[in-house]
This record gives structure tokens, sequence and C-alpha cells, in this order.
């Protein structure tokens, strides 16, 4: 047929004698004019590039600078668009009723939909180079078009065409959007004064943009791009070629920093501070954060109505599948639709479903972009107030254990993320009912009464998934609250591995730690159960609601539904489940919500100090010396302000330091400024460099003076980076000397006029602390006239002090020079003078410092991102094969099951049945919908259990493996990397792989099934899906890559900031002292902010993977609706087959991308599998020996003899031996000191005793048995030994004496007494049952090393070995326990390894020891004869 304007079978078609304006064609040929004239002027601007030289404003990006009415002109042009789609449609269904074509009819729609799409092409080019005159071009568009089409409207109503005919509809509209868009373009004109002005407005680009730094650019970018994350494609389609680091993703803008949104919190708690009622969080929550969160609930709404429109559609398509001819009507010569007949073309319905979906799915995503920012920048704000309340927290607080690092972490990890949550779920709380009512509308629309039986089965099972949601809550607080006891009990054992294995006391706590684990396991056991019911129930309901329905309807009708009825409810029954189903979900973040915003309290305090009252001298060294516990560091503490006050009466409290001190006013330094070196050393995640300046400016002179004063340089040279080597809790272990040295140094460097040193020699050996006393304290502080306050258990440095404060029992004693207490208290300088004559011969304890791996195991070189197939097989076998299998059958069985309910129902609504046909097919529906429920329970108990059986096994082997790895491991694996092995992985294993597991199963399997219907319904669409599966794959595949990358990058940005959290509340003493509070915050909300960038590109880059899916969905939809309305037109299929095609198709929209974020994620889980399993292939200590424990006597060792004979020792196949052929004998009974210089091999010769270390030559016999062919279990328990480093674990004081609970009350009564404990542990509250905090930080330094005392006496060995057992002990406690030493243990044999000479001087024989070898061999007399012996020598230097 020829195409012609105006028609050509009427030849008054182009006649215009009635008047130009009466022809109706050539009223739609000036309706072309505008749309011509924009294309005419628009095309040279935007081809020829003018946008370079006219750009006033120079901004990074290329300009994201929106003119006024910028979001009401996207919208306003999109909604153009779609009233242009609409015209061209009735105009192409109008045409085909006229007997020749009149291209009249669509040809303006046509080029309309052109000149929409190019103005906003053409505006978007002039904002972005901000060159406004250009703009005036639309001007005159938009006033043609209004103008050309209020002529039309005119016309039409002048010939009595009136709202019954779309055609006249559609104009109004398109006049009504035009003049709008015309009153946007004057407002620019208003207020940009660009034209008709004498002076334009300047403009400057908005602050973010200034800063090259920004790059998160959603807030900037224009509607397209906001919609559809189209600002992403570079940063995740470039981390397919490198990496996507920190540099990359830049900074917030300020409107998402944690600083503006803790302003913005504060001011709203701030507004509430009324009289009658206390200030509320939630109320300022949302008088902060309300407006994002209603902007997001609109869109909500608008996706949720727009959701509805899948249903209807498909009802409609499958109802006007067959086209009936209508009356044709014409006005002006061409014919005019009725406003209700496009919507029965099935081929307009399609369009119209596909647009309905992309708009749905925009709304979706949009909504679900701006509860993530809002939640975001609450956890910021949040995070903010915790950290000002953590700097507030008194010490007390802190070591009474009433708020410790664990509920710190868990405030700052868990609960300000649960509140997060649930801001991210709240819009689902007020779109769900809306949701469901007009569900519930429309099958009543559709299907009627039965419709309602259905709805009712839904809405009835909805309180029973709400019990369980609540009861999974519940079960989730258990399961944290035992993995937490867990953890603490791991983290003890680790902390103590050595003290375990060296009394062969692993087994007794492995037991207690599988013993919590089961109670953890019952409770994830339950937690399984009840997510699996869950998960059942979101796949029963529906097929639950069909059936009901459907038996109702054919009860009620006495025939099936239509295909069309039929399909439309079974979408809509999908639908309704959603919200059901997210209702739970929703109730319970908000459960826990609740719980995380409880307020902190704290209280309860103990008395430490009374009637103080002391004056310390200005620019004086001041020494305070006492016994273990007697108050010393109570004391500085309350000097620094740190104690609290109680009532009655009154501890020392002092709210700043100059109450204490008198100062020179001339002095150039801050007057009251402090420096503060703690007795327990805390260092900073940072470099050395940065650990001792402390956020003081650098000194290159005094940096280095302060590091000779405290002999850190041969340190740092052997640093692997000197002293930009990170040191703290994840960088280089460090030994106690060097970190206590480094505080030190900290304390000397900062330029201030007071110094309190708390105890800074206790980890040093003598040579080191003469030197610190005599370089750092004497030379370098008291030349700057520092007033210094010093606490030391080292007597003899009490000559230098100005100033002594002598301390007992929590009051002051003496105070006076020296001079004044030697003449007013004779005995006690008299006790002083016998400890001051032993100077002691200290030796530094050295730890071989490792450097620390990194955890991510060398994550960059296997950058493109492959499934890890091996580690997930690995995880499923744990599980076990034949839950795998069990897994794999029924999930393939429940997915076949439910394609056959669905095409079943389609052969039953296509068949014109009669009565009896019709209860066959029913029949045949019930059946299959039983089998499908029960498919359904039995898959998802499957997933869940078999998790639950992997995250069993792998624990329990990590747990073994670990427990019995040799010592070696624990020296060169850090701490920090082995708990998380326990923590972070072993949760990922229990609680998110299996969910992940079962939803990527079932969306995988889900899509299949789908896209296997549809193809086999119309197979022409199987050539629509080569080109969308191309596209899903690359989507897929960028998407993977950068989203591993900025999931990689949040957790590694959360790391620091809880680390900093933890570090501020460990050193919150040092920090407040050095007045250094706004520099901890501002380092706060730097990692703050760093970590929400991460966190705010993860969720975009989530937004930009949905966006697309949905997307491809959306034509998924379209292409099985055209293929369908295709293949039906030449008679190949049922109706019933089509809506079953459409209504599979819907399910794809909404799974795909579940599909690939499941991939993503559990891509991340299964590294958690990937790590554990590293950790699986650890060697085990040989525990077996050649002798059976049946064959030693039960007394062994009765005697105490030894003999070593050609002992040689390493620690590693791969390492230098540390003992070299080493011979000795020792009688029973005898009492023998080693000594020797740091390194001289004396620690290793004790380990050997223990079979720690690798003996590979030569033998040690203990009473006529090789120690080598012992069982190590056996060996280990016959003796003894009494570390330097005191270890105490949390429990009772009897469990810590006596783990395995084989001893009476009298003997562990004894055991306290020798040690002088008893008298003490009689005062506490239980006696033998006092509780023994974490580490023992309730009991001091001194008091901890007598417990261990105590511990040793308890185990009735008859060899005991000390290893530098008395290096933290005050001199007059450490007599007391020789004196025991040489009567409790009379009769058994004592090995001492001597820390200090003196304590091995009335010993029956003494070894020198000196590179791994013995250099001499005799009693202690002898040796002393040889006068330039080195015993000799080191004994001099002692006197």
């Amino acid at each position: 047929m020829a195409l012609s304007f105006c028609g050509n079978n009427d030849i008054k078609a182009y006649s215009v004698e009635y008047g130009v304006l009466n022809n109706g064609c050539f009223v739609d040929a000036l309706n072309l004019v505008p749309h011509v004239f924009l294309l005419f002027i628009t095309f040279p601007i935007l081809f020829i590039g003018w946008g370079s030289q006219s750009s006033k404003v120079q901004i990074h990006h290329n300009t994201w600078l929106h003119f006024p009415g910028h979001n009401m002109r996207w919208i306003l042009t999109f909604l153009l668009l779609f009233v242009h789609v609409c015209e061209f449609a009735e105009g192409l269904v109008s045409n085909k009723v006229m007997s020749s074509n009149h291209l009249h009819l669509f040809m303006p729609a046509f080029m309309g939909f052109i000149a929409a799409t190019t103005s906003v092409v053409y505006y978007h080019n002039i904002e972005t180079s901000n060159f406004p005159k250009l703009l005036l071009v639309l001007f005159i568009y938009w006033v043609l078009a209004f103008i050309t089409k209020s002529i039309k409207l005119w016309k039409f109503a002048e010939y009595k065409v009136g709202p019954q005919h779309l055609r006249f509809c559609i104009t109004a509209l398109l006049v009504i959007l035009y003049g709008l868009l015309m009153a946007v373009e004057i407002n620019v004109i208003r207020v940009r004064k660009y034209v008709f002005f004498a002076n334009p407005q300047k403009v400057k680009p908005p602050e973010d943009l200034q800063d090259l730094g920004v790059r998160f650019l959603q807030p900037f970018v224009n509607l397209l791009s906001k919609a559809t994350y189209w600002w992403m494609n570079p940063l995740i389609i470039g981390a397919h070629k490198r990496p996507i680091e920190l540099k990359k993703i830049g900074k917030l803008p300020i409107a998402m920093r944690a600083l503006t949104n803790y302003l913005r919190l504060k001011d709203a708690y701030e507004d509430q501070r009324d009289p009658e009622r206390a200030p509320s969080i939630w109320r300022s929550m949302y008088r902060a954060f309300g407006r994002p969160i209603l902007l997001s609930s609109t869109f909500r709404y608008l996706a949720d109505l727009l959701g509805f429109a899948g249903p209807l559609c498909i009802s409609g398509i499958v109802k006007y599948l067959k086209t009936k001819d209508e009356v044709a009507t014409t006005y002006l010569g061409v014919y005019f639709m009725s406003s209700t007949e496009l919507l029965q073309n099935s081929s307009v319905l399609a369009i119209l479903l596909f647009l309905a979906l992309v708009l749905q799915r925009t709304f979706l995503q949009a909504s679900y972009y701006v509860t993530i920012e809002t939640g975001i920048n609450l956890r910021g704000a949040l995070l903010a107030m915790i950290y000002n309340k953590i700097l507030r927290l008194s010490t007390s607080n802190m070591s009474m254990g009433e708020m410790t690092l664990g509920q710190i972490n868990n405030l700052v990890a868990i609960e300000t993320n649960q509140l997060m949550w649930f801001l991210f779920l709240c819009p689902n709380l007020w779109a769900m009912p809306v949701q469901i009512v007009m569900g519930v509308i429309l099958l009543y629309y559709l299907l009627g009464c039965s419709a309602l039986v259905g709805a009712s089965v839904i809405v009835l099972l909805a309180p029973v998934q709400y019990l369980i949601a609540t009861k999974l809550a519940d079960t989730q607080k258990n399961t944290l609250e035992h993995s937490t006891d867990r953890l603490k009990t791991t983290t003890e054992i680790l902390k103590g591995i050595k003290l375990l294995k060296l009394y062969a006391w692993e087994n007794i706590f492995c037991d207690s730690v599988e013993e919590t684990r089961g109670k953890e396991l019952t409770s994830l056991k339950t937690f399984a159960f009840y997510t699996s019911m869950s998960i059942f129930m979101n796949a029963a309901i529906p097929i639950a609601a069909v059936l009901a329905t459907f038996v109702m309807h054919h009860f009620i009708n006495k025939t099936g539904p239509s295909p069309s009825e039929a399909f439309a409810a079974l979408a809509l029954f999908h639908i309704l489940v959603t919200p059901l189903f997210l209702l739970s979900t929703v109730v319970r973040f908000a459960v826990k919500a609740l719980v995380s915003n409880g307020s902190f309290t704290w209280g309860s305090n103990l008395l430490t100090l009374s009637d103080i009252n002391i004056r310390i001298p200005t620019g004086q060294l001041t020494m305070i010396v006492g016994q273990v516990g007697c108050g010393k560091s109570s004391l500085l503490l309350a000097m620094l302000g740190e104690m609290q006050a109680i009532e009655g009466r009154p501890t020392y409290y002092s709210s700043s330091i100059e109450d204490i001190i008198g100062f020179v006013p001339s002095d150039p330094r801050n007057r009251y400024s402090v420096a503060y070196a703690a007795q327990k050393s805390w260092l900073l995640n940072a470099t050395v460099e940065e650990n001792i300046t402390f956020g003081s400016p650098f000194n290159k002179q005094r940096y280095k003076a302060v590091i000779d004063a405290c002999s850190l340089q041969p340190d740092i040279d052997l640093l692997p980076f000197g002293d930009q080597t990170e040191i703290g809790e994840r960088g280089i272990n460090l030994s106690g000397g060097q970190r206590q040295r480094i505080c030190v140094a900290r304390a000397l460097y900062q330029n201030t006029n007071i110094v309190f040193l708390d105890d800074p020699f206790s980890a040093l050996d003598i040579h080191l602390s003469d030197h610190l006393m005599q370089e750092g304290i004497l030379k370098f502080l008291q030349d700057d006239k520092r007033t210094v306050v010093l606490v030391t258990h080292k007597l003899q440095y009490l000559i230098h002090a100005d100033w002594i404060i002598a301390m007992k029992d929590g009051s002051v004693l003496r105070e006076g020079t020296l001079k004044d207490i030697q003449t007013h208290d004779v005995e006690l300088y008299d006790h002083w003078k016998t400890l001051m004559n032993r100077q002691d011969q200290e030796l530094e304890k050295v730890n071989i410092s490792q450097p620390t791996y990194d955890d991510n195991m060398s994550m960059t070189t296997n950058r493109r991102s492959k499934i890890p197939w091996k580690v997930c097989w690995c995880y499923l076998s744990s599980g076990g094969f034949f839950m795998v299998f069990l897994m794999v059958s029924s999930k393939l069985l429940k997915h076949s099951v439910i394609v056959t309910i669905d095409y079943w129902l389609a052969l039953w609504t296509s068949s014109k049945t009669n009565q009896s046909q019709d209860s066959y097919y029913l029949t045949v529906f019930i059946i299959l919908c039983a089998a499908g429920i029960t498919l359904c329970l039995i898959t998802s108990l499957t997933v869940e259990f078999l998790g639950l059986s992997a995250a069993t096994n792998l624990h329990h082997n990590l747990l073994n493996k670990i427990i019995h790895a040799p010592i070696r491991f624990f020296d060169i694996t850090p701490l920090g990397q082995i708990l998380n092995r326990f923590s972070a992985d072993t949760n990922i294993i229990d609680q998110h792989i299996p969910p992940t597991l079962e939803s990527l199963t079932r969306s995988t399997l889900l899509c299949l099934s789908a896209i296997g219907v549809i193809a086999s319904i119309t197979p022409a669409f199987l050539i629509a899906l080569v080109p969308l599966g191309v596209a899903f794959y690359f989507i897929q595949k960028y998407f993977r890559v950068a989203s591993k990358d900025l999931q990689d990058l949040d957790d590694s940005t959360q790391l620091p900031l809880l680390c900093h959290f933890s570090e501020t509340a460990e050193g919150l003493t040092t920090i407040r002292a050095f007045r250094q509070e706004a520099r901890f915050k501002q380092r706060m909300l730097e990692l703050t902010d760093t970590n929400n960038t991460a966190y705010l590109f993860l969720s975009a880059a989530n937004r930009w993977l949905e966006v697309r899916t949905d997307y491809l969905g959306a034509v998924i939809v379209l292409t099985a609706a055209a293929t369908s309305i295709w293949s039906l037109r030449y008679g190949l299929q049922a109706g019933g087959l089509v809506g079953l095609g459409l209504t599979y198709a819907l399910t794809v929209t909404n799974y795909l991308n579940w599909v690939v974020r499941n991939l993503a994620d559990l891509e991340v889980q299964m590294a958690a599998v990937k790590k554990v399993n590293s950790f699986l292939g650890t060697e085990s200590e040989n525990y077996e020996g050649s002798m059976d424990s049946s064959q030693v006597p039960e007394n062994w060792p009765h005697n105490g003899e030894i003999k070593i004979q050609d002992l040689c020792v390493r620690y590693d196949p791969m390492l230098k031996p540390v003992l070299k052929h080493v011979n000795a004998y020792v009688e029973p009974g005898q009492k023998v000191g080693i000594c020797g210089r740091t390194g001289s091999g004396k620690s290793s010769l004790s380990l050997a005793f223990f079979n720690m270390v690798d003996i590979f030559e030569g033998k040690i016999i203990i009473d006529g048995i090789d120690i080598c062919k012992l069982p190590l279990q056996t060996l280990r328990s016959r003796l003894s030994i009494i570390l330097q480093d005191p270890v105490l674990f949390s429990g009772s004081i009897r469990f810590n004496l006596d783990p395995e609970r084989t001893c009476t009350d009298d003997r562990l009564w004894e055991a306290l007494e020798i040690a002088q404990l008893k008298n003490m542990v009689k005062a506490l509250a239980g006696g033998l049952d006092a509780v023994v905090t974490e580490g023992g930080e309730n009991f001091s330094v001194g008091q901890r090393q007598l417990f261990c005392l105590a511990r040793a006496f308890v185990r009735k060995s008859s060899i005991l070995i000390m290893d530098e057992a008395t290096a933290s002990i005050d001199m007059a406690t450490e007599n007391i326990l020789q004196k025991v030493v040489m009567t409790a243990f009379a009769d058994r044999t004592v090995v001492t390894i001597a820390h200090r000479v003196h304590t091995i001087l009335t010993a029956d024989l003494v070894i020198v020891m000196k590179r791994g070898n013995i250099l001499e061999y005799d009693k202690p007399e002898t040796l002393l004869e040889q006068e330039d012996g080195m015993f000799a020598s080191f004994v001099k230097a002692d006197m």
C-alpha cells in the first residue's frame, strides 16, 4: 500500500476550501513545524562541539551544574516521551482501520518523540558546560509546540471530539506538558537572568565538585544518570583491568560526612531538651533524617503500585489475543479510537507492561538507594556520638569491667549496623499494608469470592511467619551470646597457649571451647530450623493460596477459571507473598533496633586510695616506691584526674594537675601540660615515629636525642622499615621491653612541663634501665627542668631522687628526701639499704619479631574473578555427601514439580471442559500442589542442615589443629589472624553461607525453569535470548569483580575503625593525659568517612547491577510477550500457555539480580572457608611418643635426676640450632642456677625439658627415661614450670590453681600460704571461688606472678623449672620467694633460670651459658674463685 501524508483514498484529504485549520491533516502538518525547527537548530550545535570554549566554570567532572528546575524538567520530559509513545501507538492502530495509509496520524508523534529526546540531550550539554544563553532555542520550541498543540485541541473541541476519544486526551496532556516545560524555561530565565536582564547571575558549582577528591557523584549527576547509576560505569568496568583502591573512590560529599551528620543529630537531640520528658534518640533520628525516609517511602509506594501493572497487563494480553473488529467512527476524515480501545490491544499492552516494569524497578532502586544513604549518614552520626562518649568514660569503668572492650566493639560493629539496617527496611513497614490491600482488591476483581479464600490463606499464615521471625531473632541473640563466650575462651587459650602446652592442659581447655561450641551449635540448630521454616513458608504459601483459590473457584462456579484470570491471579499471589515475608524480617529488625538503642550506664567503685596529702616539688625528680599493689599507679592516675572520689571517705581526686603542683609561670611550655607513660605499654597502630611524636611536630634533633636516651636505635635498625615500620595491634610484634621504651620515648619527646612515668623499668634489663635512668631521666628531663614523677621498684635509683613518697596499703607511709627518711625512719631505710645493695643483673627477654602477613591471602594475584569451585566443593564435602545428594535431588524435583503445577494450570484453563473432566484436572492439581509443598519443606531443611553440618566439622577440625600445633606456629602467626578464623570466618560459615547458597540455588533454578518454559512455548524467544544472554554475561562479569573489590574495601576500612575504637578505649588515660582528644576525634571521623565511602560505593554498585538486570528482565518480558503474540497470530498455541510464559517471564525480573548478587556474595563468603582451610594444613605436634603411657611408672619422676647428653636443639628445621652439644648432670634434689646474657639459650633449655622444641640430636634422660620417647601429655603433666610472664584465665582462683579439679581445698590453701597470698584471698568474697577477670586484670602483676607460683606448688612434681619467674616482682616479695623455694622445695630438683644473679648464689650448681654452649659449670663458690670467669664478672656487676 502506498505511503502518503494525508492518505490517498480521498480526494478531499488535501482540500482547504473550509479554511486551512479545518483540514485535520494540515493541522497535524502544522504540529510538525516546532519539531523540525528544533532538530534543524540543535543538531549543528550538538555536533560542532561548542562546549569546550564556552565553559566558564572549571570543575573536574564534566560539570554537574544544575540549572533551576533541573529535576522537574527531566520528569516532565520523561512524561512527554511516554505520551508521545501513546500518541504514536494510537496513530498506528487508527491507521490500520483506515483503507489507506495516513502518515499524519503517527508521523508528528514520532517526530515529537525524536525532538523531546533531542531537547533533553541538548539541555544536558548546555547545563554541563554552563552556557545558559543557548537555552533560548528550547524556550522558543516549547512556545511553538504549545501553540500548535493548543490549535489542534481547539479544533477537536470544535468538531465535538471529546474525552471519550483517546486522541483528544493525549493532545490535552501534551498541551499541559508543553505549558509546564515553558514555565520551567521562564523560571531559569528569572533566576539566572541570562537574557532580558542587564547583569546575568554568576554561579559557582557546589563546593564538593571543586574538591578533586570527591568521587561519589550520585547527588550531583542528572536525573537519568541518578536513576540508572550511569556515572558508576567507568569505575565498574575499570575494575576489570585494575583493582579498585581507596584512592579511586575518593572522599564523601560534605553532606554525607560523619561530622555533618553528627552535628545534625546532636542539634535534633538538643532541641528536645524539655524538663517534662527525656530526649528520645528515636525522635532525634526522625528530626534529623525524616525527610529522605519520606522521599524513599514515596518512591516505594509508586513502585508497589506499578508492580500491579504486571498481572493486569498479562490478564489483558491473554484476554485480547483474539482481536475483534470495531465499527469505525470518523471525524475530520480520519478514524478516532475510543479511550478503552487502545488498552484492548495486546501489542500495546505488551509495550505498556514493559514501560511499567522499567519504571517500577527504577522507583524501587531509587527507594533503596535513598534509605541506604540515609542509613549510612545515621551510622556516621551514631559512631561519632559513641566515640565522644568513650572519650568521657572514666578509667574505673574500664578497669572494673563495667564497660569492656567487647561491649564497645559490639556497639560499634553490630548495634550501629542494626539501626542502619532498620532504616533500610523502614519504607517497607508502611508500603506493605498498601501493597497487601491493593493485591487483595485486584484478586477479588479478577476471581470474585474464591480469591478471598486464597488471600486469607496468605494473611492467616502471616502471624506464623511473624512468630518464626521473632523466634529467629531470639535464637540469633542466644547464638551471639554463646559465640561471644566461645571467642572469649578461645582468645584466652591462644594468649596462654604456651602455659597450656607446658602444663598439658590443652585438652581441658579444648573441651571447654567445645562445650560452649556445643551450646552455640544447639542455638544454630534451632536457628537453622526456623530459617528453613521461614524459607519453606515463603515458597509454599503461594502454592497453598493458588490451590485454595482454584479449588474454591471450582466449587462456586462449577468450572475452572479462564487463562487470563488464572495467570493474573498467579502473578498477584507471587507479589503478595513478598511483603508478607519481608514484614516478618522488618519486624525482627525493628525489635533488634529497639534493643540496640539502649543507653549506656555505668557506676560502682571500690576504695583504692585513702588519706592522701602530698606535695610534689616543681622541676625536680620525685619517686614513688612501695610493695606490689600498694596503690602507686592509682596515685598517678589520681594526679591525672582519672580516679573518682567516693563520698564519705574521699579518695584522692583532682580535676586538674595544677592543684597538685606549683609552676613557674615564665615557662615557655604549656603550663599545665602533662606527658605520661603507663605501666602497661600502649601503642597505636602506626609507625614507630608516629608513636613517639604522637601528634607533636617533628623535630629531628629532639627525636634523635630521645631515641638515644631510650637506646632504641639498635631495635629500630632490626625492624624491616626502620622507624617507618608499622607496630601495634596489627603491626610487628615487639618485645615487652621495646614496647615500654617506645612509650617512655613518647613521654620524653613531648614538650611538656610534667612527666609521669609509671614503672618504666619493669620490662628492661639492668643495662637498659641504667641507660634510661642516666640519659633519659637524669640528663634529658632534668636538664629541661621538667617536673618528673617516677613510680619504680628499683630502689637503687633512690639516691637520685629529690623527693621520695613511700606508699603502703593505699596510703602514704613516708615522704621526704632520702636524708629525711634516713634520720626519721631508720627501720625503713635499713630495709631499703639491704635491697639497694643488690643491683639487679637483669636481662631483657627477646621476642623474635615477625612481620605480620596480611590476612588477604595474596588477593591481588588472582584478579580476574573466577568462582572458587574447589573451595565450594571443600565446603560441601564438609557437610557430608549424603546431605549434598539430598539437597541437589530435592531442589531439582521441587522446581520440576512447581513448573508442572503451572503447566497443568495452563492446560486446565485453556481446555473447554465439562464437569467430569474438570474434576479430573482439579484432582491432579491438588496432588501436584501437595507434592510441591512437601518438597519445599524438604529442600529448605536440607540446605540449612547441610550448612550446619559443614560448620560443625570445619570448626571442630580447626580448633583441634590449632590447639595441637607446635609452639613455633604461634610465634610466627599473628594472634589476630588466628582469632579471625574463629570469629569472623566461623561466623560467616555458621550463619551466612547457608542462606546465600539456598538463595543462589533457588534463584538460578527459577530463572532457568522460567527461560525453559518460555522457550518451550515460543521457540522464537531463543533467538532473542542470545543477545540478552551476552548482555547478562558481561553485566555479571564486571559486577562480580567490582563488587568483590568494594566488599574488600568495606571490610578493610572497617577494621581500622574498630581498632581505633578499641585503641582509644585501652589508651584513654594516655590520650587524656596528653590532651590529644581532638586529634583522636578527627582521626575517628576520617576513618568513619572512609568506611562509609566504601559502603556507599558498594551499595551504589548493587543498585547499578539491579537496575541493569531489572531492565534486562523487562526486555525478556517484552520479548516473551511479542513472540507469543506473533506466534499466536499464526495459531501456534493456546492462550493459557501465553499466560504461563508471561507469568514466568515476570518472575525472571525478580530473580535475575539475585543470581548475580548471591554469586558475588558466595564468592566473598567462600574466602572464609579458604582461610580456615589454609589453617587445616598445619602440622600438629607428635603427641604419641614411642612409649605407651601405661609403661611410665605412676610416680615418675620420683627422684628428679636429670642427665643431658650431647643435646642439640632448634626451633625449626629451617633455622640454626639454639643449643649445641650441651652436656650436664643434675643430681636428685639439687638446686641448679642457669645464667647468661640475652640469647644465650637459657629459655630454650627450659623448653627442651618439655620437648617443646625440636631435639634433633642427643637426649635428656629424667629418672632413667628418655623424654623424647614419652607421650607429650605424660611428660608435660609430670613436670612443673613458672614462666616469666604470669598467665591467669578468667574463672575462679580454684580453677586457675587446679583446672583438672584433682586437689583438696587444704592443698590449695597450703599453696596460697606458701605463695604469701592466703590472707589476700581470704579477704576476697568467695575465697577460693573468688572471680578472676580476663587475664587476671583484677590483680596486680606481682600478685599474678605469686598465683603462678602457687599453681606450680599445687602440682607436686619432683622437678620445678623457674624461667626468670621473679622478673616482675619487687625485691621484698622476691626475698620471701627465694626462702620459700629453699624450704617448700627442699627435697625437689629446682632449675632456676636467673634474671638476677644474686638469686642463684645459694644454688648447689651453676651453669653459665653463652651462644647455645655451656661456658662454666660448677658450684658457685668454685666459680667465684675464678676471677676472670664470666660468673664472677656477673656477680661483681651485681654487688
